[in-house]
């Protein structure tokens, strides 16, 4: 199973209404963390009804914790944009 399959099924256990999930390891090439064939590098953008009214750091805790061992490794590195629900509204 790929690295972004195990994430997302992971992440399933948020209840995501979206979740869009980018490798951007490329882009890091020489930096620490980085191997060949990716996967060590992600930008996440998650929407789900768990986040509401929950403070930032909440959210990128309940992301961490959903990961689990796969923040440290095969994940290097998360950027996390979570939001509720109500904070998308409009936005799309």
């Amino acid at each position: 199973m790929s690295v972004a399959a195990r994430i997302r099924e992971r992440l399933a256990a948020l209840e995501p209404l979206d979740l869009d999930l980018v490798d951007e390891s490329e882009q890091h090439i020489g930096h620490a963390g980085h191997r060949p064939g990716g996967g060590t590098h992600w930008r996440l953008s998650i929407t789900s009804a768990r986040f509401s009214g929950k403070p930032t750091v909440a959210r990128h805790r309940m992301v961490y914790q959903a990961l689990g061992e796969l923040m440290q490794d095969p994940i290097h590195a998360l950027a996390i944009s979570a939001r509720s629900p109500e904070e998308t509204k409009g936005k799309q």
